[in-house]
C-alpha cells in the first residue's frame, strides 16, 4: 500500500476540530456529523466550545448515517475496503483486530468517576526528579487489574501509525465520546503537545499551591486528575523520551493516570525497551518502561508490505535555486494565494504575533497565509511551542532563502526540522525556495549520513537516491539521524496533491 492510499485513507475518515489558540494542540473528536464545522479553544486546562456551524440536512442526514455504519474499527476498516481506498492486506488486518480488541474491551467499560484527593505532602523536584518520593496517597477510580489494557503500536517512518490512531478514535464507543456530554471523553493529541500542556498545568498548579502556602507540594496529582477528567481514553501519536524531565514527567505521570482508569493508546517509532537509550538516568525511567510492557499491549506494525513509498511530489511547493526567476515565482504565489484568502485578503507588513510572553514578527501576511525567511524561523532562539503556535495561526506558510546546512548550523538544522514536525502536525501548506534541492539542503561533502543503513532503508522505500540527498555529517547518533529521515520523508509527503488537497485550509472550511 502507498502512502498516497494512506493520505486517501486518513482524508476518510471524521477529522477532528482544530484548538487554535495557545502552544498545545488538542484534538477533540466532534460528536456532532463530521461535515459540521466546530472550533474550539484552549486555555491552559479549559476547553471552551465556539462556534458550531451545521451543515445542510442532507448532508448532515448522510453523515450521521455514515457514522452509524462505522461503529468499531473492523467495520470501518471493511467499508474502507469495500470503497477501495484500502485494499486487503492480511498483515493490516491483524494489527485491526487488535484495535478491535481494546474497542470491545471499552465498549461496556465504566471506569467510575473519579474520587476525591486525599492531602498530602510530597517530597521536592529533586527527589521526584531522581525517582525517590513518595507521591501523595489517592485512592483509585478503579482497580488496574480492571483497566483495560491499553496498545502501544510501534514502527518505522510511514507505517500507517497515525490512520491507524484516527481510525480508533474516530470509532470510541459512546460513553468515550464527549465529557461535556455527561461522558467520560477521550483526547487524541501529538505527543510534543500533551508535554507542553503538562508542563504548562504543573507550572500552573505549583503557582496555585505557592500562593496556598502549601511550598512544594506535588503538582502531578492535579495535574494527571485534571486529564483524566477530560478523557478516560487518552490516545498519543508519536511517543518519544529524548530528555530526562520527559522521562521522569512520564513515569509517575503514568501511573496516576492509569490509577484514574485512563486508557492510552499511544504510537511510536521505537519499541519501549529502545526509548530514552542511552539518556540521562534512564535507570530511573525503566519502571515506566516496565509498566508499559506490563499495561500495554505491543504492536509491532513492520510488515512484510511496503507502507512507507511515497509517489514523486505532484504538487510544485519546492523551489531551487534562490535565484531571480524563483523570488519572482514565489512572489506571484503569495500573492495569489493571498488574494484569494477565505479568511482575510488584506495583507499585512510586519504583524506582531505574541509568542510566549515575545513578539514574533511576520514579514508579510494575509488571514491564514504567511510569508517568512529561514532566518525569522530558525536563525532565533524558537522552540517546538513557537512553531505550533506559528502552523496554528497560519494554514499556509512560505519559507523563503533556505541555505545548505553544515556543521557551523546544526542548530538551525535542528529548528528546522522541528518546525516541519510542527507544519505535518498541523497539516499546513508549505511552499520552499532554497539554494539547493530541498531533499540536499543538509548535504555537506563531509558527512555519512546518507551511507547508514536505516537511511539507506528509508530513501530506498521513499524513491530516493543517495544523490537525492546527499551525505550530512550534522547528525549524530540514533535519535539525531532518526530525525533527519523523518524530516525527509515528510517534506516529501508535505509536497504531494493529497497533501495539498487535505491541509488545515480545507479543515477550517
Amino acid at each position: 500500500m502507498t502512502t498516497r492510499t494512506l493520505l486517501a485513507a486518513r482524508a476518510a475518515l471524521p477529522r477532528p476540530a482544530r484548538l487554535l489558540s495557545g502552544p498545545s494542540r488538542f484534538y477533540v473528536w466532534p460528536t456532532a456529523p463530521f461535515n459540521s464545522i466546530q472550533r474550539y479553544s484552549l486555555h491552559t486546562s479549559v476547553r471552551r466550545r465556539n462556534e458550531h456551524v451545521s451543515p445542510p440536512h442532507s448532508l448532515s442526514t448522510h453523515a450521521a448515517e455514515a457514522r452509524a455504519s462505522f461503529k468499531d474499527p473492523m467495520t470501518r476498516y471493511t467499508h474502507l475496503i469495500q470503497d477501495k481506498v484500502l485494499r486487503e492486506d492480511p498483515s493490516q488486518k491483524e494489527i485491526i483486530k487488535k484495535l478491535q480488541r481494546l474497542w470491545n474491551d471499552l465498549e461496556h467499560y465504566d471506569p467510575g468517576e473519579i474520587p476525591p484527593e486525599v492531602e498530602g505532602k510530597s517530597g521536592g523536584f529533586l527527589s521526584r526528579l531522581l525517582g525517590t518520593h513518595s507521591p501523595s496517597s489517592h485512592p483509585p477510580s478503579i482497580p488496574l487489574d480492571k483497566v483495560p489494557k491499553g496498545l502501544y503500536l510501534y514502527g518505522s517512518v510511514g507505517t500507517g501509525k497515525t490512520m491507524l490512531m484516527d481510525l480508533f478514535h474516530s470509532t470510541l464507543p459512546s460513553q468515550f465520546k464527549s465529557a461535556q456530554k455527561g461522558g467520560y471523553g477521550s483526547t487524541r493529541i501529538h505527543f510534543h503537545s500533551f508535554m507542553l500542556d503538562v508542563l504548562q498545568r504543573q507550572h500552573a498548579v505549583t503557582k496555585k499551591y505557592q500562593m496556598q502556602g502549601l511550598g512544594k507540594k506535588d503538582a502531578m496529582p492535579e495535574v494527571a486528575r485534571s486529564l483524566a477528567e477530560e478523557g478516560r481514553v487518552l490516545c498519543f501519536d508519536e511517543f518519544q523520551v529524548t530528555d530526562i524531565v520527559t522521562a521522569m514527567i512520564l513515569r509517575q505521570l503514568l501511573e496516576r493516570l492509569m490509577s484514574y482508569g485512563v486508557v492510552c493508546v499511544m504510537t511510536s517509532n521505537r519499541h519501549p525497551d529502545e526509548l530514552y537509550i542511552n539518556g540521562i538516568q534512564r535507570q530511573s525511567f525503566i519502571p515506566a518502561i516496565e509498566l508499559i510492557k506490563e499495561r500495554f499491549e505491543v504492536v509491532d506494525l513492520d510488515s512484510g508490505t511496503d507502507y512507507r513509498k511515497i509517489p514523486r511530489a505532484l504538487s510544485k511547493v519546492y523551489y531551487s535555486p534562490l535565484s531571480p526567476e524563483v523570488k519572482s515565482e514565489m512572489t506571484k504565489l503569495f500573492e495569489s494565494l493571498a488574494s484569494t484568502d477565505p479568511i482575510s485578503t488584506e495583507v499585512t507588513q510586519n504583524k506582531q504575533i505574541p509568542l510566549w510572553g515575545r513578539n514574533l514578527t511576520v514579514p508579510e501576511s494575509s488571514g491564514s497565509i504567511a510569508r517568512f525567511k529561514f532566518d525569522d524561523l530558525c536563525n532565533r532562539p524558537l522552540s517546538a511551542a513557537d512553531y505550533l503556535e506559528i502552523t496554528g495561526r497560519f494554514g499556509t506558510l512560505f519559507v523563503e532563502d533556505v541555505p545548505k546546512l553544515g556543521l557551523g548550523e546544526r542548530d538551525q538544522a535542528r529548528r528546522f526540522i522541528t518546525f516541519i514536525d510542527a507544519c505535518y502536525e498541523n497539516r499546513t501548506k508549505i511552499f520552499i525556495s532554497s539554494e539547493a534541492p530541498i531533499f540536499q539542503i543538509f548535504s555537506d561533502k563531509h558527512g555519512s549520513a546518507a551511507e547508514d543503513e536505516h537511511m539507506k532503508s528509508v530513501m530506498e522505500e521513499l524513491g530516493l537516491t543517495s544523490s537525492d540527498i546527499g551525505a550530512s555529517s550534522i547528525f549524530q547518533g540514533d535519535e539525531e539521524l532518526f530525525a533527519f529521515a523523518r524530516c525527509v520523508s515528510r517534506l516529501s509527503q508535505m509536497g504531494t496533491k493529497e497533501w495539498s488537497e487535505t491541509t488545515w485550509q480545507e479543515e477550517q472550511l
